[in-house]
């Protein structure tokens, strides 16, 4: 079953055929979304994460979801030396993402380009359950947080079915339980809104995440004709150009799915050495159209192989 959620297109399916469990699935998914909506969206005046940045400099009890949200987005940016940075909220509202994608206007209105204050600049205090960062720090979670709604959706929609499911959003994809007797058949491309005619391949999900990460899709012209894109170089404060337009990568969980092929769009051809010495199946397209793949991508119709150890680092 589709539907919309977080600006994109959700997907749930279930292993099991009989009568109601794609139901149950999709209502666990569904509370899922609406928590982590309410929680973490940036472009929600009444969310968790809004009033967080409307209180930059002073510590701010959050719920349960946006603490974890933001631990993740901390973990991201440990891990990949900052090239994943929660604190570009700023950069890309100088860039004109200051509202759901579909709702920007044609041309944009840019900034100039603002720096990035540095994710270390955040501090969360679990036992007191109260987040806090600097003074003019804008948090977007847009690089972890639906990821990681999709393994917790996942993992929901198993607990309520008791068979296997997959959950995607956006063509993030997390899978819990077993999978069908010939997996999941998944079609990666640049857009998980193309069609099965669009270049790319096909492959078989058993477990674990799956993530693509692009600057194909999310892209738009400023006032003055320059071109944009909601990925933020944290060095720079700019858009990403560089290297890939599509990074596709498989990990234990979609998180850390999320978190190297976001990456690796930053890292540019230093991506290459980082996910082959992590070991993580990894397709990579470049601005030609040149794909490359790494660590056991599978060729097209070919089993992904994911196993409970394919993360980032822990």
């Amino acid at each position: 079953m589709r539907f919309e959620a977080f600006g994109t297109v959700a997907l749930v399916a279930v292993a099991d055929p009989r009568g109601g469990a794609l139901g149950a699935a999709v209502a666990s998914v569904r509370k899922v979304v609406s928590d982590f909506d309410c929680a973490c969206s940036r472009f929600r005046s009444d969310s968790e994460l809004s009033l967080l940045n409307d209180s930059s400099g002073a510590p701010v009890r959050v719920g349960p979801v946006l603490m974890d949200a933001v631990s993740a987005a901390l973990r991201a940016a440990r891990l990949t030396d900052g090239d994943v940075d929660p604190t570009v909220g700023e950069a890309l509202i100088a860039l004109g993402y200051d509202r759901d994608f579909e709702s920007l206007p044609v041309p944009v209105i840019s900034r100039p380009v603002a720096s990035i204050p540095g994710w270390r600049t955040v501090r969360v205090d679990p036992s007191g359950g109260t987040v806090r960062t600097a003074p003019g720090v804008i948090l977007d979670l847009g690089a972890t947080a639906k990821a990681l709604a999709a393994d917790r959706a996942a993992a929901a929609a198993r607990d309520s079915v008791g068979c296997g499911v997959l959950v995607s959003f956006g063509g993030d994809l997390a899978v819990v339980g077993d999978a069908p007797c010939d997996g999941w058949r998944v079609r990666v491309t640049d857009d998980h809104r193309a069609g099965v005619e669009a270049q790319g391949q096909w492959i078989s999900v058993r477990s674990g995440g799956l993530a693509t990460s692009s600057v194909s899709v999310r892209r738009w012209l400023t006032a003055s004709g320059a071109s944009a894109n909601h990925l933020v170089d944290p060095s720079t404060g700019g858009s990403v150009d560089g290297v890939w337009r599509t990074v596709s990568v498989a990990a234990a969980s979609c998180l850390d799915a999320n978190i190297a092929s976001t990456a690796a769009i930053v890292r540019g051809a230093r991506a290459v050495e980082w996910l082959s010495g992590l070991g993580l199946p990894s397709r990579l397209v470049g601005v030609d159209g040149t794909v490359r793949h790494l660590c056991a991508w599978p060729a097209s119709g070919e089993d992904l192989p994911v196993g409970d150890d394919s993360a980032v680092v822990s």
